[in-house]
C-alpha cells in the first residue's frame, strides 16, 4: 500500500541513456504503489532516447526551464507563492542569497535556481505532491531544496559523488543536508563524505540505499571465451580511456584477436576516437554510441571482460550490469568501488591511472577461463544480494514512509 501519497522526482536531465538507474527507481516504486511523477530542469536531447522506456518517460516528464519561458506563467507562479505567504517566499529567498557560491555569475544562476525553484513549486502544490525526492546533490538540489522552502513540501535527496565532494562548499551540502527529510547514500564512502561536511546532529538521517540494477535482464549467456572487452560509459576524462588505450597498445602484439566495444558518448569522443587511430588501434576498437537498456544486456551476453579504469567513481551501475550478465570486470579502487568488488573474487581491482596493471589483470583473466567463470558466478551472486532494484526501492520507500510518520531514528541501512 502507497502510504507516501504522490511523490515529485527531479534531477537535472530525465531521462538520460548515462542514468537509467533512476529510471529504474522510479519504475520499482511505481511497482510498490508509490505515484511518482517525474520533473527535470531541462529536456533531454532526443539522443538519449534509445529505447522505449527513455521515450516515454520523456513524454510524461514536467520540464522546468520549458514552463518558465512562459514569463507570463513564471510570474503568475511566484506572485501565487508570494500572496499565499510571503514571509515563507522572502524566507526562501534569503536562503538562496545567503547559500549562493562567490561571485557574480554564480549568485546570478542562485537567482535563476530561485526562480525554476517557484515554478516547481507551483507546479508540485497545483498536483498535489507531499514530498520531492532529487538525484543528484548539485543544481538540481538547490532547486529542490529552495522549492521545497517555498511550498513547504518537504525533500529528500541521494548522495552519489564523485563530483559533488569535489566542491561540497560550492553546492552547500551542508545546508542541503540540513534542509533535507532526509540523504540517500549509495555507499558507506559516500555516507563518510556527508559526514564529513555536515554536522554530527545530522547524521542519523544519513542512510544507504544502493542504486540497484534488474538482475533478471542481463542473465547470463552460454558463450564460448574469446578476446572481446567491453567498456560502457561517458566518454569524459574521469572514465580513464587513454589509460585503457594504452593497456590495449601493449596487449596488442600478443593477443591478435583482441577487440574493445565502446557503449556511451561525451565530450572527449572525437578526441578518443583520434588518439586510438593514432595508437594504431582503430582496427582494436569500436565506438558504438549510445545503446539502449536491451542492447546493453545483450552486448553483455557476447562479452568476455568488462574494462572500467575511472580515476573517480561513486559505484557504477555499468559495474552491477556487468556481474549480473556473470562478466568477469576489473576497474579502479577507487571510492565505494570496494564495496561492490572484492578484488579477486567477483573481479579484479587495479591502481588507477596505472595502464601497466591494467594490461596484466586483462591479461589474467583472458588466460585463465577458470577464474573468468568463477568472478563471473560470485559478481552475479552479489548484485542479487545487495543491489537488486526491488529491494533497494522497497528500502527506499519504507524511508519515506517512516519520515512521512516521524517514526524513531531508522538504522543507517535496512539489514532485513
Amino acid at each position: 500500500m502507497n502510504k507516501t501519497g504522490p511523490i515529485a522526482y527531479l534531477t537535472g536531465e530525465y531521462p538520460r541513456a548515462t542514468d537509467t538507474f533512476i529510471q529504474r527507481e522510479v519504475a520499482a516504486l511505481r511497482a510498490l504503489g508509490v505515484t511518482v511523477e517525474t520533473c527535470s530542469i531541462r529536456r533531454t536531447d532526443p539522443s538519449h532516447h534509445v529505447g522505449p522506456e527513455q521515450r516515454e518517460e520523456a513524454s510524461r516528464t514536467f520540464h522546468i526551464l520549458d514552463a518558465a519561458k512562459n514569463p507570463s506563467r513564471l510570474l503568475k507562479a511566484h506572485v501565487g507563492l508570494l500572496k499565499q505567504s510571503p514571509r515563507q517566499y522572502f524566507g526562501t529567498l534569503k536562503k538562496a542569497w545567503h547559500t549562493r557560491a562567490p561571485g557574480a555569475k554564480a549568485a546570478l544562476y542562485q537567482m535563476i535556481y530561485f526562480a525554476e525553484a517557484g515554478m516547481l513549486a507551483q507546479h508540485m502544490q497545483a498536483r498535489g505532491i507531499t514530498h520531492l525526492h532529487n538525484h543528484i546533490a548539485t543544481a538540481s538540489c538547490t532547486v529542490a531544496m529552495l522549492a521545497s522552502a517555498l511550498s513547504g513540501i518537504p525533500f529528500s535527496f541521494t548522495l552519489h559523488g564523485p563530483d559533488i565532494f569535489f566542491e561540497p562548499h560550492r553546492w552547500r551540502l551542508d545546508e542541503k543536508i540540513a534542509s533535507a527529510r532526509f540523504v540517500a547514500c549509495i555507499s558507506h564512502f559516500c555516507r563518510a563524505q556527508a559526514m564529513n561536511f555536515s554536522a554530527p546532529a545530522q547524521w542519523n538521517k544519513l542512510h544507504i540505499v544502493h542504486c540497484g540494477i534488474e538482475p533478471k535482464r542481463y542473465s547470463p549467456q552460454p558463450r564460448e571465451r574469446g578476446e572481446h572487452l567491453l567498456f560502457v560509459g561517458r566518454l569524459a576524462g574521469v572514465k580513464g580511456v587513454p589509460v585503457l588505450l594504452e593497456a590495449l597498445k601493449s596487449l596488442a602484439p600478443t593477443h591478435p584477436d583482441l577487440k574493445l566495444t565502446l557503449i556511451g558518448d561525451g565530450p572527449e569522443r572525437s578526441a578518443l576516437e583520434t588518439r586510438a587511430t593514432q595508437m594504431g588501434l582503430s582496427d582494436v576498437t569500436h565506438f558504438v554510441g549510445y545503446k539502449s537498456q536491451t542492447e546493453v544486456a545483450e552486448m553483455l551476453g557476447q562479452t568476455d571482460v568488462f574494462v572500467l579504469p575511472s580515476f573517480a567513481e561513486g559505484v557504477p551501475v555499468v559495474l552491477m550490469e556487468a556481474m549480473a550478465a556473470a562478466v568477469p570486470v576489473i576497474t579502479t579502487h577507487v571510492a565505494g568501488i570496494p564495496e561492490l568488488i572484492d578484488d579477486g573474487v567477483h573481479g579484479i581491482l587495479t591502481h588507477p591511472g596505472d595502464s601497466r596493471s591494467l594490461a596484466q589483470a586483462i591479461e589474467t583473466v583472458l588466460a585463465d577461463t577458470d577464474l573468468a567463470k568463477v568472478m563471473g558466478k560470485e559478481g552475479r551472486a552479489k548484485v542479487n544480494a545487495s543491489f537488486n532494484i526491488e529491494t533497494e526501492a522497497a528500502w527506499l520507500a519504507q524511508l519515506l514512509s517512516a519520515y512521512k510518520e516521524n517514526k524513531p531514528k531508522l538504522p543507517v541501512r535496512d539489514v532485513t
